[in-house]
């Protein structure tokens, strides 16, 4: 009885002594997991926690399907394989810029994700949750790239960060005839976006266990995750579990950058293709391999002078219209956004940008605003081109070769506290408000994010400049 005694004073004694740094086993959709503790003091991060099926021989451009379930306790300690994809030229620019490609596996089963938090076990602590969509034109990229490992960063100022890694390319957005008729809703495609919808159910019935608050999930992408935001914003299926978006370098209203296409449009260009190579039936697809399939489509392509484009569709299921139609008719979540773009983006994106903002605040009492980073990127003459912000928004710069400066570190921090005091207040100042004012028609101000050597500066502006540049992803 003594020993009984002794031994409970222990686990009550370890349990205070340890209090936030423990690492308790989560029960979650699928079974049992224990996550692994970071170098950051009370921050548990879960890596590779699938939150569908693998989307593999029959389930192949199909809707995602419920988790399968495992025995005993998964250890998530290691990221799940990225989407299937062609590996980046390592000299090309951003090949040399976040030195990622090759140095993760590629796959089919690829419907993982990734949670960082300093509240694991517990459920009543409701902790604001911002779930990364990467981009990468629909076609590459993958949720752990080292750009993006802001988890411990985003974590340890209150906010648990999710990342998503979710089918790309042919196997994420591929149309066909067929294939509507064999879902319950007459349409196909769009399986990327509906693997992110999926996530995004997924982290509202389990991100309790991790200590967040399900009705406070906040969304954010840059490039192609921009335009992912803003299909989940503009979707039936997704937008009223929102609660606030953020959306980096995906152009705004009425812009040109992202677009969908429509369903019947995508599904013949699909089928024309298969009937060059004589695939008529799904089985016969569905065999061929990620390699195969991206043969077919050069070779067509340069055969019939015929471009192939998978992605988004405007599919009357997921999607009723393009983004620009349905935040203009009043049908997109109504709720707090950010939008912006970099100097020396892929396009001059200040028009659609300032569009969005001044249709919001004609349209919806919820803030909007409006950024531009323009800190010229230190070590080349690169600028401040598409996806350098991401350096800053997860202050991941360990992973760079680039000199950032002290003044760099100031930005990064700065940035990092208004993209988390924007997921949990709707507003990047914080509980209190401040000095980044919301966008209106009469104080129609962007943000400007900038730095030099020493100091970073962050300036409000109604007349962003553009400068342009080549680089794309």
């Amino acid at each position: 009885m003594k020993n009984l005694s002794l031994f409970l004073l222990i686990c009550i004694l370890s349990v205070l002594v340890l209090g936030k740094d423990s690492n308790p086993v989560l029960t979650i959709e699928g079974g049992k997991v224990i996550g692994v503790k970071t170098a950051t003091k009370g921050i548990i991060a879960y890596k590779g926690i699938p939150f569908a099926a693998p989307p593999v021989g029959d389930l192949r451009w199909k809707e995602p399907q419920p988790v399968v379930p495992w025995k005993g306790i998964k250890t998530a300690d290691k990221f799940g394989a990225a989407s299937m994809q062609v590996t980046w030229d390592p000299q090309s620019f951003y090949g040399k810029e976040w030195r990622a490609s090759g140095s993760v596996p590629f796959n089919e089963d690829c419907l993982y994700l990734n949670i960082w938090t300093p509240a694991a076990g517990k459920t009543d602590k409701k902790l604001p949750v911002a779930i990364w969509i990467h981009g990468g034109g629909y076609r590459e990229g993958f949720a752990f790239e080292p750009e993006m490992d802001g988890g411990e960063q985003w974590a340890s100022r209150g906010v648990i960060l999710v990342t998503v890694t979710y089918r790309l390319g042919v196997f994420g957005f591929f149309s066909h005839p067929l294939l509507s008729a064999e879902s319950a809703h007459g349409v196909s495609g769009n399986y990327g976006l509906l693997d992110q919808v999926a996530a995004l159910k997924w982290v509202n019935k389990n991100i309790k266990q991790f200590g967040g608050d399900p009705n406070n999930i906040t969304i954010f992408g840059q490039s192609a995750g921009a335009g992912s935001v803003q299909s989940l914003c503009a979707s039936p299926l997704s937008k009223d579990l929102i609660s606030h978006a953020i959306s980096m370098s995906g152009g705004g209203l009425s812009s040109n950058f992202r677009m969908s296409s429509a369903l019947d449009t995508a599904q013949a260009a699909n089928k024309t293709m298969m009937e060059y190579f004589k695939k008529t039936t799904l089985k016969e697809m569905r065999a061929l391999s990620f390699d195969e399939l991206t043969k077919m489509s050069k070779d067509y392509s340069t055969a019939t002078k015929k471009r192939i484009f998978w992605g988004p569709v405007t599919d009357g299921f997921l999607l009723n219209g393009t983004f620009s139609e349905e935040a203009t008719a009043g049908k997109i979540a109504d709720i707090p956004y950010i939008f912006g773009y970099t100097t020396n983006d892929l396009m001059d994106m200040t028009k659609a940008v300032k569009d969005f903002c001044a249709l919001r605040a004609e349209k919806s009492s919820k803030p909007v605003f409006a950024y531009l980073f323009a800190r010229q990127l230190p070590g080349d003459k690169s600028g401040a081109f598409h996806s350098s912000d991401l350096w800053y928004v997860f202050n991941s710069f360990s992973h760079s070769w680039r000199p950032f400066t002290k003044g760099d570190q100031e930005l990064s921090n700065k940035m990092v506290d208004y993209w988390t005091n924007f997921a949990k207040f709707g507003n990047p100042s914080g509980k209190n408000k401040g000095e980044w004012t919301p966008y209106t028609t009469k104080v129609p101000n962007f943000r400007v994010f900038d730095a030099d050597e020493n100091k970073a500066t962050c300036t409000m502006t109604d007349s962003p400049e553009y400068k342009g540049n080549s680089f794309s992803r």
